[in-house]
């Protein structure tokens, strides 16, 4: 029953907060047109059904380099679609970037019943490559990116930041997510009462990982590093990216406790980030429009800092 409340409710978490448009929000959007940008659909990075990615460029393709941001979508790693973020996705872009938006095979589901998060992760880091060079015959050269995501997108974004930045075909000069899971703890996963039910607790995590998980492993090394591959937060060093990442206190869909580890984390290790607190908001962080102006301007400072030529 724990597994079935965890997948019915983080579904349902797919709606993020950049869905919705508050008057302060507006400036963070922009009416896309081809004096703005290009947009390339259903690029293709794999074999797979869902490998396939949306591509935006600017108009200006007279820069000798580029930055590239990519995007990937919410939907509790069972739903969700690129073209969710096609607002955001645009609105970086007329920055002046190249902008990608991800597909990834959606877990949990008959059709994908080996799916999970490892796999995702897997097809994520198996798509930057494919981007750069689609961007590259384009006319756009990429010499640096940022990655970003919300809910299961912030949690893949963080994998690949802090995982697999050593693997990138270009330097990841930055993440920014807002609500993603970045470890599995059982006691801090309370929202389903993984705290109280490590039976419970050891399937779902098994289900997310494509691990064998029991019981008897939590707080042991054999249980760290069978989830290691899915947890950002054992992956934070000294050379981890500069990280703008934003949590609801009162988050029912993934633990806020988690996101309290990893900026402990970060900060013991001198990691350059800013983690916003949404003190009244939920995993939509849907009550603290202010703060969401902050996260948002907290963004456009680091690109500003970490993504410029």
């Amino acid at each position: 029953m724990s597994i079935i409340a965890f997948l019915l409710s983080f579904v349902g978490s797919a709606i993020f907060k950049i869905t919705y448009t508050p008057r302060k929000m507006r400036k963070y959007t922009v009416k896309w047109s081809d004096e703005i940008g290009k947009t390339y659909p259903d690029l293709s990075y794999g074999e797979g059904a869902a490998n396939k990615f949306d591509l935006y460029v600017p108009t200006d393709d007279s820069k000798d380099t580029y930055g590239l941001i990519v995007y990937l979508h919410a939907g509790g790693f069972t739903s969700g679609d690129k073209s969710d973020d096609a607002k955001m996705l645009q609105w970086l872009c007329s920055l002046g970037y190249v902008t990608a938006g991800i597909n990834y095979t959606l877990a949990f589901s008959e059709e994908n019943p080996n799916a999970n998060i490892y796999t995702q992760s897997m097809e994520i880091k198996e798509s930057i490559p494919s981007i750069i060079k689609e961007a590259e015959a384009l006319g756009y050269n990429i010499d640096r990116m940022a990655i970003s995501g919300g809910s299961a997108g912030g949690c893949l974004a963080l994998i690949y930041a802090y995982r697999d930045a050593k693997d990138s075909p270009v330097p990841v000069r930055m993440v920014f997510e807002g609500v993603g899971p970045s470890s599995f703890y059982p006691e801090d996963w309370k929202c389903y009462g993984f705290d109280e039910d490590p039976v419970a607790a050891a399937a779902m995590f098994s289900v997310m990982t494509g691990q064998k998980i029991t019981e008897e492993m939590f707080g042991t090394e054999a249980y760290a590093e069978l989830t290691k591959e899915v947890s950002a937060l054992y992956w934070v060093d000294e050379n981890t990216v500069p990280t703008v990442m934003a949590y609801g206190v009162y988050d029912k869909f993934q633990p806020y406790e988690a996101s309290v580890r990893l900026d402990k984390a970060l900060t013991e290790k001198g990691v350059p980030h800013e983690y916003l607190v949404f003190p009244h908001s939920g995993h939509g962080l849907q009550n603290d429009n202010q703060m969401y102006v902050e996260y948002m301007t907290k963004v456009e400072e680091y690109l500003e800092k970490y993504m410029s030529e």
